[in-house]
């Protein structure tokens, strides 16, 4: 791939689907390629599949929406270094830019403008070991952290993290359930059982469309 493209599976128009933005119109950019291989992942179709475009390329397919918010994400975004300079561009035209990152990859290059919303991987995952948590001093109050949670492990695994990163308070905590095996009503529950200060962050687009269709 030339380095001065960016290698992208798929754009389209949507509602974003989870975290503090849930709900508003936003276009999605969808980068090529990933670095893990999570259990639950539900777009192995961005492991390999895409075309190649310049920046200039991509902000003009996502112009054509008239959309301001935009959320980049993957596959894992930050393995393309060009990505950096697509999110400055954006914001330079006053994009509302969001990132989903898999936290295995360093986020210091990401500027602040940017809302970055960082997965740390629970043991289900089977990727908990590649979780790179000094990526949480670049991260703010206006950042998120996801826990994606398949079972109750998982969940008292992340209790564990909150607790011995000082999570609570220092940014918005997501816990999200794995779409199909984790009931959203027990990890409601626990949350409130434990009065957790972090908010549940269901799929919403799995809930308004087929959770199989592309381009939701």
């Amino acid at each position: 791939m030339d380095n001065k493209c960016l290698k992208i599976n798929e754009i389209y128009s949507t509602l974003i689907g989870e975290g503090d933005y849930t709900g508003l119109p936003c276009v999605i950019v969808r980068l090529s390629g990933c670095n893990l291989r999570c259990s639950y992942c539900d777009t192995k179709h961005a492991y390999d599949n895409g075309i190649e475009m310049t920046v200039g390329q991509v902000m003009r397919a996502v112009n054509k929406f008239r959309i301001a918010p935009v959320l980049i994400t993957g596959g894992e975004p930050l393995l393309q270094s060009q990505v950096i300079e697509l999110m400055e561009s954006l914001i330079e035209q006053d994009n509302i830019v969001l990132l989903e990152t898999n936290g295995s990859l360093p986020v210091k290059d990401v500027q602040g403008e940017v809302l970055t919303i960082m997965d740390i991987k629970c043991p289900s995952s089977g990727e908990s070991e590649k979780n790179l948590y000094e990526n949480i001093d670049f991260l703010t109050e206006r950042d998120d952290i996801k826990f994606v949670l398949a079972d109750r492990e998982d969940y008292d695994w992340a209790l564990g993290v909150i607790d011995e990163e000082g999570l609570e308070g220092y940014c918005h905590i997501l816990m999200s359930p794995v779409y199909g095996k984790l009931n959203p009503r027990d990890l409601a529950q626990w949350m409130i059982d434990d009065g957790l200060i972090a908010r549940m962050s269901l799929q919403l687009h799995k809930i308004i469309w087929d959770p199989d269709e592309r381009g939701r």
